[in-house]
C-alpha cells in the first residue's frame, strides 16, 4: 500500500513575464547581431579587395620599373580581376636628390557602394635610364 506525502509536484513551465522578458532580449540582441555581421562582411569584402588592390599596384610600379615607361607623363588604366575592376593611375615626380625619381601607383576600386584606394610608391634610378651600365 502507497500513502500519500502530503507533497504536490508543481506545474512545470515558463510563466508569461519569463517569457515576455526573453522576447524582449531576443528582440534586443538580434538586430545588433545581424549589424554586425554586416560590419564583419564589409570588413572582409573591403580587405580582400584592397589585397588585390595593392598587387596589381605592385605589378604596375613593377611592370613600369623595367619597362621604363613612366618617363612620358601619368599613366592610367583599369585592370579586371575576376568580375571586378580596378582603376590605376602612375605617376612620377621629383625626389629630393636629382638621380631620383619617385613613382606613385594608386588602385581605386569601390565596394558596398563606397571608394577605396590602394597607393604604392617606391625610387626609381634616372641614371640608370641612359643605356650605360655601372
Amino acid at each position: 500500500m502507497r500513502f500519500a506525502t502530503g507533497k504536490t509536484k508543481s506545474p512545470a513551465g515558463f510563466t508569461l513575464a519569463e517569457v515576455l522578458a526573453a522576447m524582449l532580449f531576443l528582440a534586443i540582441v538580434i538586430p545588433a547581431a545581424v549589424e554586425a555581421l554586416h560590419v564583419a562582411s564589409l570588413a572582409g569584402e573591403v580587405a580582400a579587395r584592397k589585397g588585390a588592390a595593392a598587387r596589381i599596384a605592385d605589378r604596375v610600379l613593377n611592370e613600369s620599373v623595367v619597362l621604363t615607361n613612366w618617363t612620358g607623363g601619368g599613366r592610367s588604366g583599369t585592370v579586371t580581376e575576376g568580375a571586378l575592376p580596378f582603376r590605376w593611375t602612375l605617376t612620377s615626380g621629383n625626389w629630393t636628390s636629382d638621380n631620383l625619381q619617385l613613382l606613385t601607383a594608386e588602385v581605386s576600386f569601390a565596394a558596398q557602394g563606397k571608394e577605396y584606394s590602394v597607393r604604392l610608391s617606391t625610387l626609381v634610378n634616372n641614371s640608370g635610364m641612359t643605356g650605360t651600365t655601372r
